[in-house]
Parts: structure tokens; C-alpha cells; sequence
């Protein structure tokens, strides 16, 4: 058993799946990092917020104190998720739609000859808003570019196009493509050296990882419920001083408080109640308990057909906060989805004419592969038929599909979720070893 620090506490898939009503049919999910299935209380969140009085923020009826309470807990269940301040959350229809917004918002500080930095590791929303942006306003777009043979985004890279003139970096926490995790720490110290701000994807990590938007170093982190388990929204976080600062476009009579003034039109309470709802099974992933004793036993190698033993992570004591439990229960989810990923790409590795792409140090459970010869959406079409989803294409992560020289196509994805079991990837390896192509 996997032992991270000393106490421990076993990643409970079958406890977890129990509650994920679309996995009832028996259908293989393997296509997470689009969208992920949407476990009951999050369902009923939704519903019972639509079903109770509502109306308008305020306080002077109760269904004007539902929509204030749901909204206030929304922010704080979305700081909690990311070690941050409820001041800085605000939320819109996706986090495409924020990122549009606070670029606009954000360049009116720019002027001509300043400079801003891309990376060709990030999905398109976190490229194109920013270059729009800069296009407007006569400032110079730079990339900084990944390495193709390994799929890292090196902080170096990253500074060889800083210069006194940059105004910002955005960059990915994690690519939604290859999975790679760059440096986003390293990236930051050197973003803020030359007096720029740092604005963050979250949007692939924040379903796999613990966030803590400080010790990255963040001034902006942008994430999407839709992908950790909660419903159809953005959210997005930034530093009170760095928003303080920024005028975006608004009604004349709506609130300049923070973090209201990024926020356009009435927002959808029921949503809100999900995103809280989906937080709130994360952080219980691992219950709440006494500490166990620390294991001694090594950690079992995962090949393509060893078994994965339960992974731990350490356990939020009896009363712990909220925060404290997201921490421990995605700390046991990183653990557990890497040994799963690790199973699957060793049999990925054995697939005749496969590749990769990605050799990153680290990485998240999502894997993109191309087969010389094969045609991939007859390989999607072969895994529907047996119940096993795993999309075909680049997902809007433009930059990195050029750069890795994917074609039209772009590759097949393979990306885990909270709920994947060890018996999913058996399956799913299963059916690829026996694809006709991949037969002795």
C-alpha cells in the first residue's frame, strides 16, 4: 500500500461510484478531462435550489436569503477548493467566458509596445483571449513554446521571452491535452521579476490535484466545475489588489464591489449550489477520521496486468475544516489516479506503432496517443460499442496540437476521473489488445 505521510486512509472507488448515478449502465468513462459525470448530492443540489424559494439577492425575504446564502457559500466553497480568498471568486458561464472578460478588462492597463506571454502548451482559452486582447491594444504576443519530445513547458522557456515590457504570462497548471504540469511556482517567480502578473488555467488540474493558488503563485487562476464533478460554470479567482485595480465593462447600475463587478447579469443560483455540492464531495473522497498507522509496505510496480493497490493520502482528523479535507482527499486522488495511469500507459507503451506524447515529470491521468496505421475514429467507434468512451481529437488545444505535429485527426484521449476503476482500465485494455490491428 501506498503510504503518503504518516497517516493513511484507502481511496474508497466503490464508495465513490455508488454515488455517480450514470455509471449504473455499466459505460466505461474514460473521456473526463471534457466534461465528468455528476455524482447524486450534486444533482439534488441543484434541484433543491431551483425547488426552494428564490429570487433576487437580498435579505428581506427568505427566497431572497436562499440566493444570498447560495451565493456566499459557492465563493467559499470554490476559496476552500483552492486555498483562497472568497473575495477573489467570481464566477460566469465557463471559464472561456471569464478568461474573455478579464482580458478585456485587463488590457485596458495595456499600451502600445507593452508585451504580453503565451505558452503552446495551453488550451485555446487561455491563448486566444489573451491575444485578441493584445491584438486591440497594439501590444507584442510572445510564446513561450513546449518541447515536443518530451511535452515539458520549461520555466526556462518561459523566461527567454520575458522582458521589461511584459505585462502578462498565461500559462496552463496542467495541459488538457498531455497531461504534462509545468513548473507553475518556478513560472511565476520569474513572471513577477519583470513586474508582470501571472494569469493561471486551472481548469484540467483543479480536477486532479490539491490547489493552492498561493504557493503557485497566481494572480489569476481560472477553473470549470463541469470538470470536478459539479455543473455547466466558470469560476475564477484572483488577488483582491490585482482586481482592485481593473475596470471591466458593466451596466451602469450594477455594484463596483469585488468581486460582484466581474459578474454579469443575475447569476445561476442553482449552479452556484452544485459547484458548493461537487466541493463538498471532494473533500469527502477520504472521510473524515482517527488517524490509522503508517504502513511499511512498499509501493507495488503497476504493469499491465499487476494489481493497483489502494492508494492513500493523509486523513483530515474528526472536525477538520474544509479545506483540510479537500487537501487530504485530493491528495489521496492524485495517488490513486497516477497508479491507474501508470497501469494503463505501460499497456498503452506495448500497443504496436503507439506513441505518447508526453514524457513530462509530471503529469496528470490523461494521455493522448496516436497509431501509426490505424484509424482512430474506427478505434472509438470499436470501445462505444463495448461501453467504453474515449474521445478522438485535439479539444481545442490548438497550440499543442501544432506543435506536436498532430494531424486533423489529433489523437485519441484517454483521461481518468474520481470514479475510474481498476476494473474500467482492465476492460479498456482489454478491448484494445483485442482490436484487429493490435492482434498477433
Amino acid at each position: 500500500m501506498t503510504t503518503i505521510g504518516s497517516r493513511q486512509a484507502a481511496y474508497d472507488i466503490d464508495r465513490i461510484r455508488a454515488q455517480v448515478p450514470a455509471l449504473a449502465d455499466g459505460t466505461a468513462y474514460f473521456d473526463g478531462p471534457g466534461g465528468s459525470q455528476t455524482p447524486e448530492p450534486v444533482a439534488r443540489a441543484i434541484y433543491e435550489t431551483l425547488t426552494a424559494p428564490l429570487a433576487n439577492r437580498g435579505l428581506a425575504t427568505a427566497a431572497e436569503r436562499n440566493a444570498e446564502q447560495t451565493v456566499l457559500e459557492a465563493r467559499s466553497a470554490v476559496a476552500d477548493l483552492l486555498g483562497a480568498t472568497p473575495g477573489g471568486v467570481f464566477f460566469g458561464r465557463s471559464m472561456t467566458h471569464n478568461t474573455f472578460e478579464l482580458s478585456r478588462a485587463l488590457a485596458k492597463t495595456w499600451e502600445s509596445g507593452d508585451e504580453i506571454v503565451v505558452s503552446s502548451l495551453d488550451h485555446d482559452a487561455n491563448v486566444r483571449p489573451w491575444v485578441i486582447a493584445a491584438a486591440a491594444r497594439g501590444v507584442t504576443v510572445r510564446f513561450a513554446e513546449l518541447d515536443p519530445l518530451t511535452g515539458e513547458l520549461d520555466p526556462a522557456a518561459v523566461e527567454q521571452v520575458l522582458g521589461p515590457r511584459t505585462r502578462l504570462v498565461a500559462v496552463t497548471a496542467a495541459s488538457n491535452l498531455i497531461g504534462t504540469m509545468p513548473d507553475v511556482r518556478a513560472i511565476a517567480d520569474r513572471v513577477h521579476a519583470v513586474g508582470a502578473l501571472l494569469h493561471v488555467d486551472g481548469v484540467h488540474a483543479t480536477a486532479h490535484v490539491p490547489i493552492d493558488v498561493v504557493a503557485l503563485g497566481a494572480d489569476f487562476f481560472a477553473c470549470s466545475p463541469y470538470k470536478f464533478l459539479g455543473p455547466h460554470c466558470g469560476a475564477t479567482w484572483g488577488r483582491p489588489e490585482a482586481l482592485e485595480r481593473l475596470a471591466p465593462d458593466k451596466l451602469l447600475p450594477s455594484t463596483d464591489a469585488l468581486p460582484e463587478r466581474f459578474e454579469l447579469g443575475t447569476l445561476p443560483y442553482e449552479l452556484l449550489a452544485g459547484t458548493a455540492a461537487a466541493v463538498g464531495f471532494l473533500a469527502d473522497l477520504i472521510p473524515p477520521a482517527a488517524p490509522a498507522a503508517p504502513s511499511s509496505v512498499a509501493p507495488a510496480s503497476v504493469g499491465a496486468t499487476a494489481p493497483v493497490t489502494p492508494a492513500t493520502g493523509l486523513t483530515a482528523p474528526a472536525g477538520a475544516s474544509r479545506r483540510e479535507r479537500i487537501v487530504a482527499s485530493m491528495t489521496a486522488l492524485e495517488a490513486y489516479e497516477d497508479a491507474l495511469r501508470r497501469r494503463l500507459e505501460q499497456a498503452l507503451f506495448e500497443l504496436p506503432g503507439a506513441t505518447v506524447h508526453s514524457r513530462a515529470a509530471r503529469r496528470t491521468p490523461t494521455l493522448l496517443v496516436t497509431i501509426d496505421g490505424v484509424d482512430l475514429q474506427a478505434l472509438r467507434a470499436h470501445l462505444a460499442a463495448r461501453r467504453i468512451n474515449a474521445p478522438v481529437g485535439s479539444f481545442y488545444a490548438y497550440e499543442p496540437a501544432r506543435r506536436l505535429g498532430l494531424g486533423a485527426e489529433g489523437g485519441m484521449r484517454f483521461g481518468l476521473a474520481p470514479y475510474t476503476s481498476e476494473e474500467d482500465v482492465d476492460r479498456l485494455v482489454g478491448a484494445l489488445q483485442e482490436y484487429p490491428p493490435f492482434r498477433a
